[in-house]
């Protein structure tokens, strides 16, 4: 493109200037080639003429357009030089307070001298994981992209900070350590992160120091490795340091300090522990009041002293060993107070009584004289003798200084060596990061020994950074296949190898080191010789012989030769060190043994030919040599990893905050190399552009023809017609590359193209507006006629309806007068009227009261007369019965020994059994005697309980003639009350009497001041309104301050309570996280887990936070044999979790939910436990009765059985004995004989078996009858009925006739204790009612009492008084007792109610279980009538309805939760089954273990559920799919747990048959706690899943995809190397995020979780798409416009419809994006005024202070008409805002989650109609 073209009229430039290095201007005038000067103008109005050098054409560096100022990529600019790079740099840090900028693949980082809070956690979140290149520039960027390359690529990285000292190398290091320690995940207890993290402290109390230019300057250059294993987390640490600043121990200039330990051990010396140091302030010593400069602003070195020292303790540096590095450091300071003595000649001397060389030798522990002799003497050695020479002073302060440096020195390496051995790690690194922290290019005024390293250092690091831009911009060429030419680079080779190369500097510095006599004189005069004409980079000052100068790549350097070879030797006395080494101290030794260890390795490499003097002197390396060996390994290890560059900028001198010099910051620039990215990028093609960026910026200069359906091709037909020159750009493959310049030309088309259309569309509007005025100018006088022909007509119709309305207010004045007259008459009657009637109504009230009265004490009398007569009828018929059933039982005795008695016939027929028949009746005689003796016991008991009957008989009389007492005292009650009846009655004649004498009187004031009666009625009606309506005012105030004031308690206690919930959550994920970590490090310590190899299906064991040790309900799991046992769970001897305290949260958060029931649902809970209670009782009384009955037939059975065989045997026995047979009995020993013998056996032994039949059977029915007559029992109030009752049974029970020696009379007199252990409770429990009414009775003769005595008081008092007074107190007392009385009934209404319902309950659940009874007792009518009675019976069991329950045998629990948790599937069950199933099943199988009452199994089964769940958790905790499943189903389980606990609160619900599946046996109440912990734990893992999906979607489609591109389609660059995120076919729309979050939805609900836990997933997940978007706006410039708030408010609707669409508006979620919309509306809002400032801050209710001013400082016009925010508007929203209080955060916590309510949400699926699916392989389990 011409020049002419470039440099027309108002073309911007930059001219050079001397203060601001560069100053713009504009063109007043076209510039044509040959023009020799250029006319411009400056920003103040100053005309200037600009020489033009016609050989060099030396035209001024153009401006950039405004659009592209600020940018956050240097590279990015259209004109790429000096001027444009500063002026960038300037806009950002100074206008925007942005610290960071892109150049390239440079971070360039500007001190800005103040806290910025831009290092949260919050930001280090924000830009993990995040594309860097579309954040804002930032450290964090630099350290995620050295990260992520890692993890990717597997190849190390490196991290090189550089730039002089102030610029902020070490605290950028320190961030970017802090990143990898914050993303990166450890274990252990005290984090590698942190130990990493502790050596930040330590180094700089050891190696930093305040200099001139920064208060904490590192005088060293450190590089430390990071290691990182295969999971990428932090396992280790290394450090290397680089040229310590030794001389800084012994001298500082004016202002500087010496290393910052010094002053902590000096500020630290009043503690105990430093009292043997001996010190002092640091005034007080040499070493550290040179630079007089002892205090740092706002450092409290006490505090830093103790922050070091917890750095060391984390380190694991013992105290005892610290306390030796503090000796050293404290003798280094005594050391420096040592005073030399100058004596005569070449002598010198140290005084004996030097306190401070006492004190060095003292913590040193070496002899002091042997000390101070070599301080003032050395040793020469020549070939045969060794001479011991004196020291001037000079030399003698020399030593004294070269040892106190060279035991620094000692020191700081071995505490870096023992950093390293702390952070080192026996797991093998897999991969490190590099951080290199290291000095910029310096340049004093008098430039040593130092400076020469420090910039031959930066010589080397600047060759490796060129050559690693040029190879990145050569990669970007050849990847978009682009013609390409080499760019040519400065390259720093020749001035390298001027120093490192052989006969270079540092050869002929260690040459000149190994001379006898070399000095600097000499060494600089081999400089010149060698170097001064052979080098292009060498020099020689004019006007000095003892120095040389450096073209370095940043600028010359005169360096000064004067001490050169004395630091290059670093020489010490070698006597003192072997004083040194005599001492006893341990560290010293070492660090002694560390010099010759390096010695003598040293040593062996040196010659051995030669004089002792030259080995001696080989030996040791220079420190030139040291500093070449570790800088070329330093850039070995660069070389093989990938860098990541910083420059740290300064940008002043003085420290003043977003400040910067430009002088200072270009010196800066170019020495940091800055500026040669910049050259190499201008050299080639710097701007690039993708396809679809470049068409929507410059699609405004198309025409319609232009646009094709192939956008590239549109792009290029339409920029050959733009820029004729091709060689101006070039097409690549996705992006188009442009020279320099060419985007500012095509800026300017774009421009004119917009101002054209701009003056066209201006041209119409004001045309149109013309015309608008025209029109409104003719209807406007057209209105004004029609509007004042209207009013005139308007007017005399006021006036006629004016004289109509006259009339109309006489008539109807007139009429009120009249009315309101009326009114009063009438309101005076109907007021009398009220009070007679008032009156005479009372009076039939207390009648009726009084006959009401009597009635009840009638009716109550009566009743009690009737219950007794009932009573003593019933107690008769039960002893009639008792009698007449004890006859029976005689009879039946009698009958039965008869029987019995028959035995003797057997005698004569057989004479072998006559003596098992005499033992039987012995035994018999026994068992008669024992029931004679149990009778008299039972006799005695009789007497006693009769005795008993008689003395509660006695106080029975006793309780009623004092009742009868009270009764006759109350019934002079009706004529103390007929006396008060006639007071009352002569009390109301005389209230008559004196009413008709007021009324008269009234009557005669009325006619005479009727006028003044009028106004006063008048007076007191307005003053009465006025009181009412103040009255209602005050009473609306007190409610209204009485609603706010329970509003505001409300609010508060549902803010503690969810405060509270919160807490509580944050420590069961807290809790979660650890137990991760629990298993995570378990199974790298155990990595070999057995699996039993059986079931062929290897599981993983599942963590438990319960023990068998610390809780009832935990037990482990532990595995069955072979098959059954798929599931394994972790040893028992983990850690566990304290559950108490854990339950006691869980309580205090239940009481604090339960305290809003009401007392009244507690007493219906109540009484539906006393139904349940009562209708298990019945139950299990009507199964004991069932089972009697049958054990009843089953022993009729065998009876008859037994009766038929003994038959058969005495036929067999007569025809064998018969004398009168025809036939001969069979002789012993024939065939006959021996069969009828084995008969007779056979028949025996049946007939043995069926006694012990029957007397199991019996025995059993006795136990029976005790349980079947155990309430019956209770029924009876006698209790000697109750022993006859009892004994009667066990006489009925008992067949004596069938007594023998197995046991039938024990299990007798079992029954019978069994017997009197229930009598005896009954007994102590009639005792107990009894107790209880003889203390209600007595109350209520207290009560009586009590009456009596106050009528009486009353009475007495009465007759004292006058007649009036008396009537008025007696009036008043019946009152308070009437009010009483109707209290009492009130309360005993509402009993009665009560009791009406309960009764109501049970006889409805009466009818239920006799409706069942008469049922059962048809059915075993018909039972019995279709059987014979002769035949044995067989019962057979009617097929029972399904209970909803599963049987499962014992120690099946594994393989249930295997196939029903472990192998479940979750898709297929959401979709072939009902929700919740496995939550059905588990509830099902622990109702079962209810009903058996088996608590083992209960617990079991529960805790293998939790196990099971938390292992599926733990495998497939990041599958979103499983994560809702489990959590629905342990949701739909704990709804199980509470509708049916039993609980009035949750099975309010329920239906009659839900009721009966209630559990019985066991209170699972603290497992609701349990198990919902479990749900919120798998709450957690949802939310954390969903996240990580939704993650990469949602800065794609809320912030970088635009839906709207007809209003956005005018972007402002595309950044460089990366393409931004546009509407093609791999672009993530919103639609994309819309349709995930229905997924998760439908998800959902398949799975059956509960709506209103769905509200609180979605609520969150719309505050992460808040929080995650409002946090990449505030970091992304490029996304703050008016276009971009445009396109967010859109996509905020969007989610708003969304919500709408599935009914989810009540959910809190739109609420969640307030933050977000306001930050929309504040980038589209306008910004200039106050009154805009105003407005800003009354909207923007949601966001911080901080956020807000962030916003509006990352604001930037997208096209030219927009302006920037500017600062005074800013500084305007800041004083607005100042006295809000608010957190000072800046980013929202991303992190953050909600606290979660699970609802109970009772099931309306019965329980018996589930179905289990053949799928899950559960057929060992049964369905009841």
């Amino acid at each position: 493109m011409a020049a002419a073209e470039l440099y027309s009229q108002f073309a911007r430039v930059w001219l050079p200037d001397a203060a601001e290095v560069w100053k713009p201007a504009d063109l007043i005038k076209d510039f044509t080639p040959g023009d020799l000067t250029l006319s411009l103008q400056l920003e103040d109005g100053t005309e200037v003429e600009f020489k033009i050098d016609a050989r060099t054409n030396n035209l001024p560096p153009l401006r950039n357009p405004n659009i592209l100022v600020g940018k956050n990529d240097l590279t990015s600019l259209s004109y790429l030089h000096e001027p444009a790079v500063l002026h960038n740099l300037k806009v950002r840090f100074i206008v925007s307070k942005l610290i960071y900028t892109y150049c390239g693949i440079v971070l360039v980082a500007i001190n800005p001298y103040e806290s910025l809070p831009i290092y949260e956690t919050d930001i280090i979140n924000a830009y993990s994981g995040q594309n860097v290149r579309d954040m804002d520039p930032h450290i964090f960027a630099v350290a995620e992209k050295a990260y992520r390359q890692m993890t990717r690529d597997e190849r190390n990285q490196s991290i090189i900070v550089s730039g002089e000292s102030g610029a902020g190398k070490t605290v950028s290091a320190k961030y970017a350590m802090r990143y990898f320690a914050t993303v990166s995940c450890s274990s252990g207890e005290t984090s590698v992160e942190e130990r990493v993290l502790a050596s930040n402290p330590i180094m700089e109390a050891l190696g930093n120091a305040k200099t001139i230019r920064n208060d904490n300057s590192s005088r060293f250059g450190k590089y430390i490795e990071i290691g990182f294993d295969k999971r990428y987390r932090i396992i280790g640490a290394n450090m290397r340091t680089y040229l310590l600043e030794k001389s800084r121990v012994v001298f500082q200039a004016h202002g500087e300090r010496n290393y910052h330990i010094f002053y902590q051990l000096c500020a630290s010396s009043h503690l105990s522990e430093f009292k043997a140091f001996k010190l002092g302030c640091a005034d007080d010593f040499h070493c550290t009041n040179q630079g007089q400069s002892p205090v740092l602003d706002g450092v409290d070195d006490a505090k830093e002293m103790c922050s070091t020292r917890r750095a060391f303790s984390l380190l694991g540096i013992s105290e005892s060993v610290q306390m030796e590095i503090y000796q050293i450091l404290a003798a280094l300071l005594h050391l420096s107070n040592m005073e030399v003595k100058d004596q005569s000649g070449d002598r010198s001397s140290i005084l004996p009584d030097d306190c401070h060389l006492m004190v060095f030798c003292e913590l040193m522990d070496v002899p002091r004289d042997e000390m101070a002799h070599w301080f003032c003497h050395r040793k020469l050695k020549t070939t045969t003798e060794t001479y011991v020479k004196s020291v001037a002073k000079i030399n003698a302060v020399n030593g004294r200084d070269a040892l106190a440096k060279h035991i620094y020195a000692k020191l700081f390496n071995w505490v870096v060596d023992s950093i390293n051995s702390a952070l080192k790690s026996a797991a093998k690194q897999h991969s490190f990061i590099g951080v290199l922290d290291i000095y910029g290019f310096e340049t004093f005024d008098i430039n040593s020994f130092e400076q020469f390293c420090i910039n031959y250092a930066n010589e080397k690091l600047q060759q490796h950074f060129n050559l690693h831009v040029f190879k990145l911009e050569q990669e970007e060429y050849m990847k978009e296949e682009i013609p390409w030419t080499l760019i040519d680079f400065y390259d720093n080779q020749p001035c390298i190898n001027l120093i490192e190369a052989k006969l270079g500097v540092l050869d002929l510095l260690d040459e000149e080191c190994k001379m006898p006599k070399g000095s600097d004189d000499t060494w600089a005069q081999k400089l010149y010789n060698t170097l001064l004409k052979q080098n292009a980079h060498f020099d020689k000052p004019r006007l000095s012989n003892r120095a040389f100068i450096i073209h370095h790549f940043a600028d010359k350097v005169e360096y000064q030769c004067a001490g050169f070879l004395e630091k290059n030797k670093d020489t010490v006395n070698e006597e003192q060190i072997n004083v040194l080494k005599k001492s006893k101290f341990d560290l010293l030794l070492k660090l002694c043994e560390d010099e010759e260890k390096a010695a003598s390795s040293t040593n062996k490499l040196t010659s051995t030919i030669g004089r002792a003097g030259q080995s001696q002197r080989d030996k040791k390396k220079t420190v030139g040599l040291q500093f070449r060996q570790s800088l070329h390994l330093l850039m070995d290890t660069l070389t093989a990893t990938t860098p990541h560059y910083v420059r740290c900028i300064k940008p002043n001198d003085h420290k003043t905050p977003f400040t910067l010099d430009p002088q200072r910051a270009v010196q800066q620039l170019r020495a940091c190399g800055v500026l040669e990215t910049i050259r190499i990028s201008a050299a080639g093609f710097p701007s690039r552009w993708t396809y679809q960026e470049f068409f929507n910026r410059y699609r405004v200069l198309m025409k319609q023809k232009d646009i094709l359906s192939d956008l590239k091709q549109t792009c290029k037909s339409v920029l050959e017609k733009l820029v004729k020159d091709q060689d101006k750009y070039q097409f690549g493959k996705t992006k188009i590359f442009f020279r320099a310049g060419q985007v500012a030309y095509l800026e300017k088309l774009r421009s004119d193209k917009l101002r054209m259309a701009c003056v066209r569309i201006q041209k119409t509007i004001r045309c149109w507006l013309a015309r608008k005025k025209y029109l409104r100018m003719r209807e406007s006088a057209i209105t004004i006629q029609r509007h004042v022909r209207g009013h005139q007509a308007r007017c005399y119709v006021q006036h006629l309806r004016r004289t109509r309305a006259a009339v109309v207010i006489q008539k109807n004045v007139r009429m009120w007068i009249m009315r309101r007259r009326y009114q009063q008459q009438r309101s005076a009657a109907i007021t009398i009227q009220c009070f007679v009637r008032a009156s005479i109504a009372r009076k039939q009230y207390y009648k009726l009261m009084f006959e009401q009265k009597a009635l009840i004490i009638q009716k109550w009398v009566k009743g009690w007369l009737a219950r007794r007569h009932y009573r003593r009828t019933v107690a008769a018929i039960v002893l009639l019965q008792s009698c007449v059933r004890r006859i029976q039982a005689k009879k039946e005795l009698k009958k039965l020994k008869v029987e019995a008695r028959s035995v003797e016939h057997f005698k004569k027929l057989n004479t072998g059994m006559e003596n098992k028949i005499m033992q039987l009746q012995h035994k018999i005689n026994d068992q008669q005697k024992e029931n004679k003796e149990l009778r008299e016991k039972l006799s005695v008991v009789e007497r006693t309980l009769s005795m008993e009957r008689g003395r509660q008989s006695k106080e029975m009389e006793n309780l009623r003639r004092s009742e009868h007492e009270a009764r006759a005292k109350a019934e002079t009650l009706p004529s103390i009350l007929e006396q008060l009846s006639f007071l009352q009655h002569e009390l109301e004649n005389t209230r008559k009497a004196k009413e008709n004498l007021e009324e008269q009187k009234r009557v005669y004031m009325e006619q005479t001041q009727q006028v003044i009666g009028d106004l006063n009625m008048k007076n007191s009606l307005l003053s009465r309104e006025k009181d009412e309506l103040n009255t209602q005012i005050l009473e609306q105030a007190q409610k209204l301050t009485e609603v706010t004031t329970n509003t505001e308690d409300t609010k508060q206690l549902e803010k503690d309570l969810s405060e509270e919930r919160s807490r509580y959550q944050s420590l069961l994920s807290e809790h979660l996280q650890l137990e991760e970590l629990h298993r995570d490090l378990k199974e790298e310590m155990n990595p070999s887990i057995s699996y039993q190899s059986s079931s062929k299906c290897d599981h993983k064991r599942s963590d438990s936070n319960y023990s068998s040790n610390s809780s009832d309900f935990s037990l482990s799991l532990g595995s069955t044999e072979g098959e059954d046992s798929p599931i394994q769970t972790e040893d028992e001897s983990q850690s566990t979790v304290d559950l108490p305290v854990l339950l006691k949260l869980q309580r205090k958060l239940k009481d604090l939910e339960q305290d809003k029931l009401s007392l009244w649902q507690q007493l219906d809970k109540k009484e539906e436990v006393q139904q349940e209670k009562a209708k298990e009782v019945e139950e299990q009384t009507a199964v004991a009765r069932a089972e009697l009955d049958l054990e009843i037939l089953k022993r009729q059975e065998l009876e008859s059985e037994n009766k038929k065989l003994k038959q058969d045997l005495n036929e067999l026995r007569k025809s064998l004995t018969n004398e009168n047979s025809e036939l001969a009995p069979p002789a012993p020993g024939s065939s006959p004989y021996n069969i009828l013998l084995e008969q007779l056996n056979s028949s025996n032994e049946e007939l043995d078996v069926r006694k012990e039949e029957v007397l199991l059977l019996r025995s059993h029915m006795v136990r029976q009858e005790a349980l079947k007559h155990k309430l019956d029992l209770g029924k009876l109030s006698n209790p000697g009925l109750m022993c006859h009752h009892f004994l009667l049974l066990l006489l009925r029970s008992l067949d004596i006739k069938n007594l023998n020696e197995d046991g039938e009379l024990w299990l007798a007199y079992e029954g019978l204790k069994e017997t009197n252990r229930l009598m005896e409770s009954q007994m102590q429990k009639q005792e107990r009612v009894h107790g209880e009414k003889c203390r209600e009775l007595t109350e209520e003769m207290k009560r009586l009492k009590e009456e009596v005595e106050l009528q009486k008081k009353l009475l007495n008092q009465s007759l004292f008084l006058p007649e009036d007074a008396r009537i008025d107190a007696s009036l008043k007392h019946e009152i308070t007792r009437l009010t009483k009385e109707n209290l009492e009934l009130m309360d005993h209404r509402e009993k009665q109610e009560k009791n009406i319902r309960k009764l109501k309950k049970h006889l409805k659940f009466y009818i239920r279980k006799v409706d069942d009874f008469e049922e059962n007792i048809q059915q075993m009518n018909s039972g019995s009538a279709m059987n014979a009675p002769v035949k044995a019976v067989h019962i057979t069991r009617k097929e029972k309805e399904k209970q909803g329950i599963l049987e499962y045998k014992e120690g099946d629990e594994s393989r249930i939760l295997k196939h029903l948790v472990v192998d479940m599937k979750p898709r297929g069950v959401a979709v072939s089954f009902i929700p919740g199933l496995p939550a059905y099943i588990i509830f099902m199988c622990l109702r079962y273990a209810d009903i058996v009452n088996n608590e083992q199994r209960v617990s079991t089964l529960l805790h293998c559920t939790i196990s099971s769940i938390k292992g599926v958790m733990k495998r497939r905790g990041d599958d979103f799919e499983v994560m809702s499943f489990w959590l629905a189903n342990t949701c739909r389980l704990i709804n199980c747990l509470k509708q049916y606990s039993g609980d009035e609160v949750f099975t309010k619900h329920n239906t009659a048959k839900q009721n009966e599946h209630c559990l019985s046996n066991f209170d699972l109440a603290e497992y609701h706690q349990v198990i919902g912990d479990l749900a919120i734990q798998i709450y957690y893992k949802l939310i954390k899943c969903m996240e990580d999906i939704m993650q990469p979607l949602i800065v794609a489609s809320m912030l970088e995809h635009e839906t709207i591109q007809g209003v956005l389609g005018s972007k402002t660059t595309g950044q460089r190397k990366r393409t931004t995120s546009f509407a093609d076919e791999g672009a993530i729309t919103l639609e994309d995020l819309l349709q995930r979050l229905g997924i998760f939805l439908t998800t959902m609900t398949q799975h059956g979780m509960d709506e209103d836990l769905i509200k609180q997933v979605v609520k969150q997940q719309f505050y992460s798409i808040c929080a995650v978007t409002l946090n990449n706006l505030m970091l992304r410039k490029d996304m703050c416009s008016w276009s971009k708030g445009l396109q967010i408010r859109y996509n905020v609707w969007q989610l708003e419809e969304w919500l709408a669409e599935q009914k989810m508006t009540d959910c809190g979620a739109k609420e969640t994006l307030e933050p977000l919309v306001q930050a929309a509306q504040l980038l589209q809002i306008k910004k200039k005024t106050e009154a805009d400032a105003q407005a800003i801050c009354s909207m923007c209710t949601a966001l911080s202070t901080a956020q807000i001013v962030k916003v509006l400082t990352l604001y930037t016009p997208v096209i030219e008409f927009e302006e920037q925010v500017s600062t005074s508007f800013i500084t305007t929203i800041n004083n607005i805002l100042k006295d809000r209080a608010e957190t000072s955060t800046l980013m929202m916590d991303s992190k953050k989650i909600f606290s979660v309510t699970l609802p109970f949400t009772p099931s309306s699926v019965a329980l018996e109609t589930i179905q289990i699916p053949a799928s899950l392989n559960l057929s060992f389990i049964t369905r009841v």
